[in-house]
């Protein structure tokens, strides 16, 4: 037999990693429950727009999901990413809106237009999600303090903050919400309307952002080797420090992505929203700890893939839309599916993976 055969044969006969199988049983729990909605409950789950509705909902929280699949990796956790998202948020419409005074000067010094101000928003956004990853990680990893409290008090820090800068809730100003709002046009995957006429799919320009975020990350965690440390941390520290892998610049270096990622995640929620409150991103971080836990992250860490988390926020978006369709409007429903289906991927994951290593 020649070499290359042999060669194929081998990588054929390779077992799946856990990686891998979590994220096919993903995929496959998805697109079942998306087509028994179309098939059950029709309507608009048979039209493409609902998918992208899902998307357009939820392209905040596919990033921090992303930043927190990056830290749970490591085998680590922030719950900060929903309090920084809010302060982000807030602080962006504020700028927008021009009530940051500090922002104003600059403004008429440099003689610059509205439209520089979506620029200083978005600049903010990255600066404040820096601080946040630099403070945090700084104290998580070289200091050893537990991750949970750290981010525990930025939290509170940010959602404090936010009611110090403004107690009233403020809204953009619409000249510059229709840049930040404009959508894409599908025609190729529209649908028509009652009157017969082809109504185009739209998606926002966060999703678009969003979507260039979780390629990103995965070829960071795929094909480099900051990712490959990420990996070996989260799977056992004394073996990856034996391996000369720089623990604790690994495990900081995953908390301040995480912490740019939710800087970057609160300027797509104010370019959808538009609006700024203290109840911004409400319960955001335990949306995407549930969304990377569906995708196949481990809370314990070394296992875990971006794609994965993309499909697991997909999945509660969607029992979340099946739960409204059904006529169960009210909001403890979402959380009792929510709390039920996070279980039933909790218990999923450790029979598959207890089997495995029977």
């Amino acid at each position: 037999m020649k070499t290359e055969d042999k060669n194929l044969l081998e990588r054929r006969r390779e077992p799946i990693t856990d990686t891998q199988l979590l994220l096919t049983i993903t995929i496959c729990i998805f697109v079942f429950m998306y087509v028994l909605a179309m098939v059950i409950w029709g309507g608009g789950f048979l039209k493409p727009q609902m998918l992208f509705d899902l998307l357009n909902d939820n392209a905040f929280l596919i990033i921090i999901s992303c930043g927190l699949t990056i830290v749970m990796i490591t085998g680590s956790i922030d719950i900060s990413v929903g309090g920084v998202t809010a302060l982000v948020a807030m602080t962006g419409v504020m700028i927008l809106n021009g009530n940051l005074k500090p922002f104003n000067s600059i403004e008429a010094a440099l003689g610059l237009s509205e439209g520089s101000r979506i620029v200083f928003a978005l600049l903010t956004a990255l600066l404040i999600g820096l601080a946040y990853g630099l403070v945090q990680g700084y104290l998580i990893a070289y200091l050893e303090i537990q991750p949970f409290i750290i981010t525990l008090a930025g939290m509170f820090f940010a959602r404090g903050m936010i009611t110090i800068i403004s107690v009233d809730p403020q809204k953009a100003p619409q000249s510059l919400m229709d840049i930040l709002q404009t959508r894409i046009e599908i025609p190729f995957l529209g649908s028509p309307n009652k009157k017969g006429v082809m109504i185009p799919a739209r998606m926002e320009i966060g999703v678009v952002i969003a979507l260039v975020i979780v390629v990103l990350v995965f070829f960071l965690l795929r094909r480099m080797q900051l990712g490959r440390h990420f990996y070996a941390v989260g799977g056992n520290r004394q073996s990856a420090l034996m391996l000369g892998v720089n623990v604790r610049h690994t495990r900081f270096m995953a908390h301040l992505l995480c912490g740019i990622l939710s800087g970057i995640a609160g300027f797509v929620f104010m370019m959808h929203t538009g609006a700024g409150n203290a109840t911004n991103a409400t319960a955001a971080e335990m949306n995407a700890i549930a969304s990377s836990i569906i995708g196949g992250t481990l809370l314990t860490g070394g296992v875990g893939n971006v794609i994965g988390t993309l499909f697991g926020v997909l999945t509660l978006s969607t029992i979340k839309s099946i739960v409204t369709t059904s006529g169960l409007r009210d909001p403890w429903w979402q959380s009792i599916t929510t709390g039920a289906m996070l279980c039933f991927f909790i218990l999923l994951q450790s029979v598959v993976l207890m089997r495995r290593r029977k």
